[in-house]
This record gives C-alpha cells, sequence and structure tokens, in this order.
C-alpha cells in the first residue's frame, strides 16, 4: 500500500494520462468559438440529462439531484462566463464582473462546508458507498479554503482579449494563488473523495498548465470549462473511476491528509501575509482595485490585450 494510494498501477497512470490529454482537447474545443462553446455548455448538458444520462449514471454513486444539479451549475457558469466573453454589451455591465468572482467563491464555499461537516465524524464511516475519515485535517484544510476565497482580488480587471478565442483575462489571479487553490482542491479531494481523487488531479492539472502555457490569465475559464467536461465525462461513464480495474483508491492514510492539509494551510497562510502587506503598504482596497499591478505578469497581460485592440478579430 502507497502513502497516498492503495492500488496504483501503471495501467492506471496510463490512463491518468489520456484522461489529461482528453480533458485538454475538449476544452480546446469547447473555447474555439461561440458555436462550439454553445455546444458544450447548453446542448451536450440537455443531451445528458434528459437522454444519456438517465441510463448511463442509473443505479451509481451520480444517480442523484444534487449531481445532477451541480453539473447544469457549473455548465450555467460557463454559459456565463461565454455570455461575457461574447457580448460585447455585458463587458460594459462593471456588476457583471462580479459573477465569476461569486461563482468561484460559492463553488469553493461548498466544498468547505461539506469538509467541516466530514470532520465532525469521530470514526471513519460509510456514507452513500463513500468511506470518511473525519479529523482535524479536515478543518486545517477548510481554513486553507477560507483563506483561498478571501484572497481572490480584482475581479473589476477582468477583461475579454480581442483574440480568435475571446479570451476572459484575470490579471490579478496570479499563479500563486493558483498554486494554492490546487493544493486546497487536491486536499479537499483526498479528504472527501477518497475513491476517486487519483482522477481529480488531471482535471485541477489540465487548467494550470494550459493557463501557464497560454500565458493570457484565463486560468478560471479553463478551470471552469475543464470541470464541466470532466462532469460530463463521469456521468457518461460512471465506473471506471471507482469499480474498473484502472480504479484507484484512497490509502486512507491519516498522515497523508495531514500532510496535504498543512501544505495547502502553509502555502495560503504565506500568500495572505504577502497580499495583505501589498493592501497596506499600497493603500488599496481589495474590494474595487487590482492589487498586483506592478507584477511582470500583469504588465505582459496588458502588453498582450493592447496587441489585440490594435488588431481586432473580424
Amino acid at each position: 500500500m502507497g502513502f497516498f494510494f492503495a492500488n496504483l498501477t501503471i495501467e492506471a497512470i496510463a490512463v491518468f494520462l489520456i484522461y489529461f490529454a482528453v480533458l485538454w482537447l475538449l476544452n480546446s474545443f469547447a473555447l474555439k468559438n461561440k458555436w462550439s462553446g454553445l455546444f458544450m455548455y447548453l446542448v451536450v448538458p440537455i443531451l445528458g440529462v434528459f437522454i444519456v444520462w438517465p441510463i448511463t449514471a442509473k443505479g451509481t454513486n451520480m444517480d442523484n439531484w444534487f449531481s445532477h444539479a451541480k453539473v447544469l451549475s457549473a455548465a450555467a457558469g460557463c454559459l456565463i462566463f461565454y455570455a461575457l466573453r461574447y457580448s460585447e454589451k455585458i463587458q460594459k455591465i462593471k456588476w457583471y464582473k462580479i459573477l465569476p468572482l461569486l461563482i468561484l467563491s460559492l463553488n469553493m464555499i461548498e466544498a468547505i462546508v461539506r469538509e467541516l461537516q466530514i470532520g465532525q465524524l469521530t470514526s471513519p464511516q460509510m456514507v452513500d458507498g463513500m468511506k470518511y475519515i473525519g479529523g482535524p485535517w479536515n478543518q486545517i484544510n477548510a481554513w486553507a479554503g477560507i483563506l483561498n476565497v478571501l484572497l481572490i482580488c480584482g475581479w473589476f480587471g477582468i477583461f475579454i482579449m480581442k483574440d480568435e478565442n475571446h479570451t476572459m483575462s484575470w490579471p490579478d489571479m496570479t499563479m500563486a494563488w493558483i498554486i494554492g487553490y490546487d493544493l486546497w482542491n487536491q486536499a479537499y479531494s483526498y479528504n472527501a473523495l477518497g475513491n476517486r481523487s487519483f482522477y481529480v488531479l488531471p482535471v485541477l492539472l489540465v487548467a494550470t498548465v494550459i493557463a501557464h502555457k497560454e500565458g493570457k490569465g484565463a486560468w478560471l475559464q479553463h478551470r471552469a470549462s475543464t470541470l464541466v467536461i470532466a462532469n460530463y465525462i463521469m456521468f457518461t461513464f460512471p465506473h471506471w473511476m471507482v469499480t474498473s480495474n484502472v480504479a484507484v483508491e484512497s490509502s486512507w492514510n491519516t498522515e497523508a491528509m495531514m500532510l496535504l492539509s498543512v501544505t495547502a494551510l502553509v502555502w495560503n497562510i504565506v500568500l495572505f501575509a504577502k497580499q495583505a502587506t501589498i493592501i497596506f503598504k499600497g493603500r488599496k482596497n481589495p474590494l474595487t482595485e487590482e492589487l498586483y499591478t506592478g507584477t511582470d505578469q500583469y504588465k505582459r497581460y496588458q502588453e498582450l490585450r493592447a496587441e489585440y485592440e490594435a488588431k481586432p478579430v473580424k
């Protein structure tokens, strides 16, 4: 038995990589243009809910109203981003830029509350077919998530690049914050989704890798898109993550849970201290102003913006 996972095999690692590639390709298709976006975020969930998923997910742990509501809400979030990307009228509505903040933070708060609930379990328990081991790691990681939510900033600085994909760029969403999010989310999945946390990792990684590779500040756009696509796959093929021969279970190692949770908390504490210093030294209002305007990353995004503004896509 491994430290993190109980039955990791070469076949499972191969599937992990294939899953990563599939998410990347489907995300690229979804964000290609307005028609592919409508298909992935509107047509696919409608077909799934009414035709495909009642058959494929029947009798599985995906066969419940909560799972359906979650995938539809994720698709709705992508449609909200889609509207911002393709409607110049909406881009001029300042308050609309609060919606990406609300969608992201509410999604995180839901997971934080769930982790706190699991932390109240005094002994290992099976709930709805899922094994849970509650402990201080849950509270520790919940605090990491709370800090990560509080660190979200600069939403009024969101802008749409006039590139061929109408990229939604959020300059103040730094790579340091994204890493803090990934650490918290992976710790959450390990603590709360032990029977499939191994396959949560590529969903997290693909958005981060794409955002870093493209360098346009579009992590949230990719995170929302890859998350909803991952849900489509889970509904369509609900068995492969948990009961197939490539399923990988957590080792249910409380030391591993603690390590992941503490790492997430420490990272976000350091980032919180750094951001607090920027706010107080620069006398900035984190609710209305962008904080990281002096970074090379911010300047690069603005240079790209100016470049696309000078050569608008027809």
